[in-house]
């Protein structure tokens, strides 16, 4: 039986936001049975709780935002996939600013701030959203497809006209080692766009120290990467982080092929606006009884 899971201490890490080059600090702290995965906001009077649900999802672009109440929290989508492969369902994150720290780019420092932290199994059990046929969305050149599995797995496929990067092929599954092979990789831009956004009044924050910088032929970070395909594999951690806003554990099968926030996230509410593509149901009983709609729960 798998049992729903929290932390057993509070821990707090701090660092500078991407977009805003602001500081910011991040506490995290446990949380009861069913409560979920909220976002508080301590810089807005009153503070605004927001739970990290794909009905909550304010913007897609450069990183996945929520909103409540006029009250944002950004680039939520690392923390996320880092609690999805921790296993933490129920948790409260306190931050004092308008979106999460880069701190290095990846989700390891969040992982790591997790593993501080402890991880608790409480008495309540897990629900599962299983996938009951195939969803896909398009734009362009562009697709995302959910398709039946009897567990949770991505395969994305990149493709940039430059020398490091071209085309990758990535396939994450629950034989994957997250914490090795996924949590370390970090977000990477183009010298060309970072010069333009901080133009623009974005990515302010943005350094070799919290992303991998590419100039027209190489990537500029001293270091060099952490693997040859570290680009797609931070785009199945983004899409991790991403797919974890339905509210449960999946059992599905992603396939991703330059997809992006914008189009997961389209993704996620083709399948929970279908009637009969998916049922929700606890781990040690049927489907027949314990199907419910999701709307009821995370969409409603």
């Amino acid at each position: 039986m798998k049992f729903q899971k929290t932390i057993k201490s509070s821990v707090s890490i701090s660092g500078i936001g991407l977009h805003s080059g602001k500081r910011v600090s991040l506490t995290l702290s446990p949380a009861r049975s069913n409560s979920g995965i909220r976002f508080q906001r301590l810089d807005s009077n009153p503070s605004v709780s927001i739970e990290a649900l794909v009905k909550n999802v304010h913007s897609t672009n450069l990183a996945t935002t929520i909103a409540k109440d006029g009250v944002s929290v950004s680039t939520i989508e690392h923390l996320m996939s880092a609690l999805w492969s921790m296993g933490i369902d129920n948790i409260l994150c306190q931050v004092d600013g308008s979106e999460l720290p880069i701190l290095d780019g990846s989700a390891l420092p969040f992982v790591q701030l997790i593993k501080k932290a402890g991880i608790k199994t409480q008495r309540s059990l897990k629900k599962v959203l299983v996938v009951k046929k195939e969803i896909e969305v398009k734009h362009g050149d562009k697709w995302a497809v959910l398709k039946p599995a009897n567990d949770f797995k991505i395969r994305y496929t990149i493709d940039f006209p430059h020398p490091v990067i071209g085309k990758q092929t990535f396939e994450y599954s629950q034989a994957t080692d997250f914490v090795k092979e996924i949590a370390p990789c970090r977000t990477f831009g183009f010298l060309k766009d970072v010069e333009k956004m901080q133009a623009m009044g974005l990515a302010l924050g943005g350094s070799l120290q919290n992303a991998v910088v590419l100039d027209d032929v190489k990537a500029l970070n001293e270091e060099g990467l952490r693997f040859s395909n570290e680009f797609v594999r931070h785009k199945i951690l983004d899409a991790i982080g991403d797919f974890s806003l339905v509210g449960y554990s999946i059992l599905g099968s992603v396939e991703l092929n330059r997809a992006g926030h914008e189009l997961q996230t389209k993704l996620i509410h083709e399948l929970l606006s279908q009637k009969g593509a998916y049922v929700i149901v606890a781990p040690e009983e049927s489907e027949q009884e314990q199907s419910i709609e999701l709307t009821e729960a995370a969409y409603a």
